[in-house]
């Protein structure tokens, strides 16, 4: 396969289509340490101090800048993931001491992750992992690239 250059690729990151831009910023602020970079009524950037290039935008689902034919929130399928170093202490924080909903609870699996999964606005679901080492079934999938 013959590589077709491209653009140079100035950043890349998730536009979430909610119902309530305010909602889901507050649950991204208060919840994941992201801070807004930009607002408007419709449209919200985000952006983690800590780490810069991890960003993430918020628009309303009914604006004018989305085509006609795709103006609605999101109906399920999406799912963030978010590794973390201590999978642990950040269930602690946002399942027992925040309250989120936990639509799976913690567990390790055998290809490699401990995680949970709570619900963000909208049905967005947020996956909280911490790598581990994977079962001997699991470790030869990994090709290391």
């Amino acid at each position: 396969m013959t590589h077709v250059p491209t653009a140079k690729l100035g950043g890349f990151y998730p536009v979430l289509a909610t119902r309530d831009v305010a909602a889901s910023r507050d649950f991204y602020t208060r919840h994941f340490g992201f801070e807004v970079t930009f607002e408007a009524a419709w449209y919200v950037s985000l952006r983690r101090p800590d780490a810069p290039q991890y960003e993430l935008a918020l628009l309303d689902h009914a604006h004018a800048t989305v085509p006609a034919g795709h103006r609605g929130p999101l109906q399920g399928g999406l799912l963030l993931n978010f590794e973390v170093d201590d999978v642990g202490s950040e269930h602690q924080r946002l399942v027992a001491n925040a309250g989120l909903d936990e639509l799976l609870p913690l567990r390790t699996e055998e290809f490699g992750q401990r995680h949970f999964i709570v619900a963000a606005p909208d049905g967005v679901l947020i996956d909280v992992i911490t790598v581990v080492p994977p079962g001997q079934e699991y470790a030869a999938l990994y090709t290391g690239a």
